[in-house]
């Protein structure tokens, strides 16, 4: 392959940028390229540009190896400029994509961006010295500035006018220069949507991503010390007009989007987010879409964030409403720099969800500094009380953030993962290398059952009527997939085994075998059977039985399984009919979510279960935000399900 492909067509060739994104490796879609789009928006809105410059976008899913990437970016002519949007997760692959375009075009110019390499130069330049360029902070201006560079014949190694990037001289010497201005109105950034600069629709006219990407506002006003956040952290919240947000929505819907999720820090703390709840309750009512909201929620939960909550209700719009809580340890939230976020009674929030019959989970961070085991475990049980869904991560040193930057302050030892670019805290002042491998497992199984909710109806009323906490339980199928003989704990055994705590392809190992394997249920079925079962009191085994049953019955749908599909509400779901319960679970569980008084009597109901189709993607990339949507909605049965 020669580099004279790439000038081919003389003085007035067009100049040929090639923008790359890939997402998670766990993601069997493709994850909506929302930076490189911006970028690419960019380029179409400025006349001199879009006249002499071609941008393509190049974006991958995961489990996509470099040799596959190579061969789509490599295969024709070169790009002039080849753009990489770096994260932890596939900067190693970003990094040998960018050796072999400089072996095929030497004088081509390479581009990292993104909050993984921001400000740190020196060390991306070490590891990857034929980078040319790495972009600092935001990057659309950055972008239009290095283009017009290029264009005048300036040498990579000669940027010294370009704001807000790091580049190196002839002889290795890292120059970084002022930051650029962050962008105070940021609507003059095209949108990446309403300009067509990317694609929405697949070839059979059906909206091609997982979810639909799209920001609100960028800026966050705290300085948490794990976080970076979009390397806006403390900073002035700065957003978007409501006449292009409500126009982007008014798109999605057209285009049958079915959850769209905003990419903000703090969604619910502005008043201007309940003008675009109202906005997008208004065109969900038009056009039957979108039917779900996710986003960061405000750690602070003010009348605004409650006004959204009960307009959302009305209106039908769901979401997982997060707690961002981290941890319940005051030694390890004053470390974070959370203490001093006042973050609103967690309790009462959750008791008022659950009376509104909304979803809720919580988040965690196992391994912070100011953390023990002893800690994290009773602060977990402490919030299994009121929320059962709890997402827990393990500490991760993110670059430029508190934790990363002072890792002797903390005593802090660390480990780069095998395939991403995260460096994982295995010790620190507070914590052993013994607890951290003790507290893998718990991880593993925590993450697998609860944060995806594979049990999410037993966890309560075997609290409440038992007295298991959720850390037992979880410790309970752990030691019984250690031990046991049964042939079907295989995978799950292996899965957990796997080096620090299974990581990400162990954990959607496990959540794929147990949501769409018949052995994988089969194992769920045994682990009861053999240990909780048996040691429940034998006034509460029939119906906690049940209630295991229920948690089975409505777990999402991956293969048909002879189930009719029924269309309601532009949406298809399989449906179940008339299935026959001993106890109204429904009915109790919903009582006992309201603290009200319940019975154990038989009450035998018959259900109609329906299944939103298409659940697969979902649990294959074990995003349990929407797993959840995913999960059977119950009616009496002979009553429709109606999408409000």
């Amino acid at each position: 392959m020669e580099h004279s492909q790439t000038s081919a067509g003389g003085a007035d060739r067009r100049l040929r940028v090639v923008l790359v994104q890939q997402g998670v490796w766990d993601m069997p879609l493709e994850s909506l390229p929302l930076a490189s789009a911006y970028l690419k928006a960019m380029v179409s809105g400025d006349a001199e540009l879009d006249a002499r410059v071609s941008v393509e976008i190049c974006n991958f899913r995961g489990r996509v190896t470099h040799g596959e990437m190579a061969a789509r970016l490599f295969a024709g002519p070169l790009p002039d400029v080849i753009g990489f949007s770096v994260f932890g997760w596939n900067q190693r692959a970003f990094g040998a994509l960018a050796a072999t375009y400089k072996q095929l075009n030497p004088q081509g110019w390479v581009l990292f961006g993104g909050t993984h390499v921001s400000a740190q130069a020196d060390r991306v330049f070490r590891l990857y010295p034929e980078i040319d360029v790495v972009v600092n902070g935001e990057g659309e201006l950055t972008f239009l500035d290095l283009l017009r560079a290029r264009l005048a014949g300036v040498a990579a190694n000669d940027l010294g006018e370009v704001l807000g990037i790091s580049w190196h001289r002839a002889d290795g010497t890292v120059v970084t220069n002022p930051d650029r201005p962050r962008i105070e109105d940021l609507d003059i950034i095209p949108s990446p949507f309403l300009t067509g600069a990317v694609e929405l629709l697949d070839a059979g006219g059906r909206f091609r991503y997982d979810v639909a990407l799209f920001e609100t506002n960028r800026g966050c006003p705290y300085k948490c010390s794990f976080c970076y956040w979009g390397g806006a952290v403390g900073q002035r919240v700065r957003a978007f007009s409501r006449e292009r947000l409500r126009a982007e929505l008014e798109l999605f819907a057209r285009c049958g989007v079915h959850t769209v999720v905003a990419c903000d820090a703090n969604f619910g703390m502005l008043p201007i987010d309940l003008e675009l709840v109202d906005d997008l309750i208004d065109i969900k009512r038009r056009h039957g879409f979108p039917l779900a909201f996710e986003s960061s929620w405000a750690k602070n939960k003010s009348k605004v964030f409650y006004e959204i909550v009960r307009r959302m209700k009305e209106a039908g719009l769901r979401s997982s409403f997060t707690l961002a809580l981290q941890s319940l340890n005051p030694d390890a939230l004053t470390l974070m720099r959370r203490r001093n976020m006042k973050v609103n009674d967690w309790r009462d929030l959750v008791r008022w969800l659950n009376r509104e019959g909304l979803d809720c989970y919580a988040e965690l961070i196992w391994g912070a500094p100011g953390d023990t085991v002893e800690s994290f475990l009773a602060g977990y049980d402490e919030l299994a009380q009121h929320v059962s869904r709890i997402a827990v991560y393990p500490i991760m040193l993110l670059p430029n953030t508190e934790y990363a930057e002072n890792k002797e302050l903390y005593g802090i030892v660390a480990l780069r993962g095998d395939n991403d670019d995260f460096e994982y805290v295995l010790a620190h002042r507070t914590m052993t290398f013994e607890d951290n491998a003790v507290m893998q497992r718990f991880l593993f199984w925590a993450r697998v059952m609860a944060e995806n909710a594979v049990l999410r109806h037993c966890w309560l009323p075997l609290r409440r009527l038992a007295g298991w906490e959720q850390s037992r339980v979880l410790n309970s199928i752990a030691d019984w997939a250690d031990t046991t003989t049964a042939r079907e704990a295989i995978p799950l055994r292996e899965a957990a085994m796997r080096g620090h705590g299974g990581g990400a392809p162990a954990y959607a190992a496990a959540i794929g075998y147990l949501f769409t394997e018949a052995d994988g249920r089969r194992a769920l079925e045994l682990w009861w059977q053999e240990v909780v079962s048996r040691e429940l009191a034998a006034d509460v085994r029939p119906f906690l039985d049940e209630v295991y049953r229920y948690d089975l019955l409505t777990q999402p749908v991956c293969e048909p399984d002879g189930l009719s599909v029924v269309e309601i509400g532009g949406v298809e779901y399989f449906h179940r009919p008339d299935v026959s319960l001993a106890y109204d679970v429904p009915g109790v569980l919903a009582r006992m979510r309201a603290d009200e008084p319940v019975s154990l009597e038989p009450e035998p109901v018959r259900v109609d279960i329906y299944y939103r189709t298409g659940a697969m993607t979902a649990v294959m990339s074990t995003n349990h935000e929407e797993i959840l949507h995913f999960m059977g909605e119950v009616r009496r049965a002979g009553t429709p399900l109606t999408v409000p």
